[in-house]
């Protein structure tokens, strides 16, 4: 949880409701930058991959949950939870044409997930894992496992650029029907945290906030949260 949304939790209570609707996922609404090109051509060339598998790697909100979205909707992709993964007989009545294991990181059972990826190989099936860093003997103990890991290629995400940043602020605010003021974008882009989810958990509370207040959204108001959520 971000620090915008920590303090909108708290303020909840003061609040109206959220009208702006969950984030959009659609391949249309990912803004591409160098930062993640790489991943998102990748992700679009699907079903032609070098390999069955694919690492997407990237810090925590890179956008890798928008690009398991759009591979799924690409691939009619099955989630698998990471901390309960599927076994090879639950899926061999119908196996998936594509799987996402959306945080590597939080797999425990390595043993499962080998014999996964095994079954989606052999049944001809794509398989997208994310995770925030590459596997390594430090993280993967199952010896079989890791070289599996390793023989996939490997696309990563940077953290937001500048422009990312600046791009991904002016589309929250657009797509909220905010008027602001004049060098707000740039103002919150060199002072918010490096995070799509971040600023995505910002531009909510600044919305509500303003709406609360019945004052537009201005740079003064924008100050002014930055610094509850440093004393927060």
């Amino acid at each position: 949880m971000t620090e915008a949304d920590e303090l909108a939790r708290r303020r909840a209570g003061q609040l109206p409701l959220d009208l702006a609707g969950a984030p959009r996922f659609e391949a249309e609404a990912f803004l591409v930058s160098p930062c993640n090109r790489a991943a998102f051509e990748m992700i679009s060339r699907w079903p032609d991959w070098p390999d069955p598998a694919l690492l997407l790697l990237g810090p925590a909100g890179a956008g890798k949950s928008h690009l398991c979205a759009i591979f799924a909707q690409r691939s009619d992709a099955l989630f698998v939870d990471p901390s309960d993964l599927m076994t090879p007989q639950r899926l061999a009545a119908s196996p998936p044409r594509a799987a996402i294991v959306d945080g590597l990181d939080a797999v425990e059972d390595e043993t499962a997930l080998f014999h996964l990826m095994n079954f989606l190989r052999e049944s001809g099936a794509s398989l997208l894992l994310c995770g925030r860093r590459p596997p390594s003997g430090e993280t993967v103990a199952l010896p079989d496992l890791l070289s599996r890991l390793r023989r996939a290629p490997v696309v990563e995400i940077g953290a937001p650029d500048d422009d990312l940043i600046r791009a991904v602020l002016e589309k929250l605010l657009r797509d909220r029907q905010l008027l602001v003021d004049p060098g707000l974008v740039d103002y919150l882009a060199l002072r918010l945290e490096r995070s799509l989810d971040a600023a995505r958990a910002f531009v909510r509370l600044l919305d509500e906030e303003a709406l609360a207040r019945g004052r537009r959204v201005t740079r003064a108001l924008a100050g002014e949260l930055l610094e509850a959520l440093r004393s927060s």
